[in-house]
């Protein structure tokens, strides 16, 4: 039970960061910035890994606690997926 909630929590945090940090408008409310930024924790987490293997910061996005180094990591995973997300509901003008 505490890990969902330390998992929506994280999501909020960098979902709301990463789109703090993205240039240009990026619609969705509340429930679009959580999965979001959990989605980008899963994301940076693995990345971290690859990068940092045994990384206590990377290991911390992808399992949600609430470090610094969990937050980090989350929040580039969760630019990274703003960036993809963008790209895929783009409309042809």
């Amino acid at each position: 039970m505490w890990g969902i909630i330390a998992w929506i929590i994280l999501g909020l945090i960098a979902g709301a960061i990463a789109k703090a940090i993205y240039p240009g408008y990026q619609g969705g409310g509340f429930l679009a910035t959580t999965i979001l930024g959990v989605v980008g924790a899963l994301v940076g987490g693995w990345i971290g890994n690859l990068i940092f293997p045994g990384s206590t910061g990377a290991a911390a996005a992808s399992v949600g606690a609430l470090t610094v180094g969990g937050v980090v990591f989350a929040v580039l995973g969760a630019l990274i997926v703003l960036f993809v997300w963008g790209l895929l509901s783009r409309r042809a003008v």
